[in-house]
């Protein structure tokens, strides 16, 4: 247990000089999935005088930059920059007695949408996902450092990339882009996890993008020719997209379906196509919209 010591800028312009408060946040080492309970513990110190804590919130932040090309004092990360992933409330409204403790359980059910970052235990190349806890006292303002968070596939994504290694294309690396996959119901608004397959074949593209986009029923896949430079979902060749459930485990052969996925993205173009509607209107002005 390593406790940080919060000294922030509290509201109303206070410092909290000779106030301080110690804050640690215990996460289980072992791993959660998507559409599971996320667990741990905040404990908190009043060291110098009784502090009343207005509230706790947790922020569950991926790919956040490492602290050494950044000005944050964290160790690990800088959780200033990354996408935000989740952001909670833990507590509120109680006061801890000078030279006291308290132990207050932190709880959060992941989103299905949510990214991933170990597979099968063994931790996925790109991705980092953490949690920092926010609090706000009398005369504090501060946060602890970054906590690691093991996040693992659910068996749907281990059974769709062992399918498309089976298929020849093994994942190489992902990543989390700020942004959300368009036409599709979402949770995590900005929030968009990739998936670098590299191919084994000659015979086929080289490497290819997959896009998991879960709920509780099962996942809408996206497949393209990767361009992974780009960032703009329509600035990239274009995607296809399949579904699956997470019922047909062990009753879908994803293999095969996989391999035909390949083969109709290697039959389309590898140039960018946008495909959204404009629709012009006119109110009191002449206007326009495009479809998302």
């Amino acid at each position: 247990m390593v406790f940080k010591r919060l000294l922030g800028s509290g509201s109303g312009g206070k410092t909290a000089d000779g106030i301080p408060l110690e804050a640690d946040t215990l996460l289980p080492d072992e791993p959660v999935r998507p559409g599971e309970i996320l667990r741990g513990e905040v404990v908190l110190r009043a060291l110098d005088r009784d502090v009343r804590i207005r509230t706790v919130n947790a922020r569950l932040v991926a790919n956040a930059a490492p602290a050494a090309v950044t000005k944050s004092t964290t160790t690990d990360v800088n959780t200033d920059t990354g996408v935000t992933l989740a952001h909670f409330q833990v507590t509120s409204l109680f006061t801890i007695p000078k030279g006291e403790e308290r132990r207050v359980p932190l709880r959060y059910r992941l989103k299905w949408e949510t990214p991933v970052s170990e597979v099968r235990g063994l931790p996925l190349a790109g991705m980092r996902i953490g949690l920092y806890t926010e609090v706000d006292a009398d005369g504090i303002a501060d946060r602890t450092d970054v906590d690691a968070v093991r996040i693992e596939t659910t068996p749907l994504h281990e059974t769709l990339l062992d399918a498309f290694a089976a298929a020849g294309y093994t994942c190489h690396s992902a990543w989390v882009d700020p942004e959300y996959i368009p036409r599709t119901e979402r949770e995590i608004l900005y929030s968009r996890q990739g998936f670098h397959l590299a191919a084994t074949d000659a015979d086929h593209p080289r490497n290819m993008e997959l896009y998991l986009h879960s709920n509780a029923v099962g996942a809408e896949i996206y497949l393209r020719r990767a361009a992974l430079a780009e960032k703009d979902w329509w600035g990239k060749p274009p995607a296809l997209r399949y579904v699956a459930a997470h019922h047909e485990i062990g009753h879908v052969d994803f293999e095969a379906k996989a391999r035909q996925w390949i083969d109709n993205v290697a039959a389309l173009p590898d140039t960018a196509v946008d495909d959204r509607e404009r629709v012009d209107y006119h109110l009191d002005s002449p206007r326009w919209w495009r479809d998302t």
